[in-house]
């Protein structure tokens, strides 16, 4: 079975560091970007987006509306260090797999990311 490319979207350079960090030891194939608009200048090809909500530039949920706006179906884990009603609404009405409150457990990222790939 091929491994997981998970592509990683944040702008705090310690978070996208431990995160890429993590999923290599768990054998995903990870590649990571600061920004939003960086992700949509590269050339990407993920199985699974793991996007921070609130970036500075265009918001993790801009993204994900320009992605469907745009016929791209990638399942997506929204990770966020704010702990509001409203922001996890419109995550979930934008479409993801899950939202993961900072600091999360690895243990619930690994889990949504085996949600997101079944």
């Amino acid at each position: 079975m091929p491994t997981l490319k998970v592509a990683v979207i944040d702008d705090d350079p310690a978070m996208l560091r431990a995160v890429e960090r993590l999923l290599r030891v768990k054998g995903f194939d990870v590649e990571t970007f600061p920004s939003a608009e960086s992700f949509l200048a590269a050339e990407w090809n993920a199985g699974c987006l793991i996007l921070d909500i609130h970036l500075g530039g265009m918001s993790g949920i801009e993204l994900q509306r320009k992605l469907t706006s745009s016929g791209v179906e990638i399942p997506i884990i929204f990770i966020t260090a704010v702990d509001d009603d409203a922001t996890e609404k419109a995550a979930f009405e934008a479409g993801c797999v899950a939202v993961l409150k900072k600091p999360f457990l690895a243990s619930l990222l690994i889990g949504a990311i085996d949600k997101a790939a079944h």
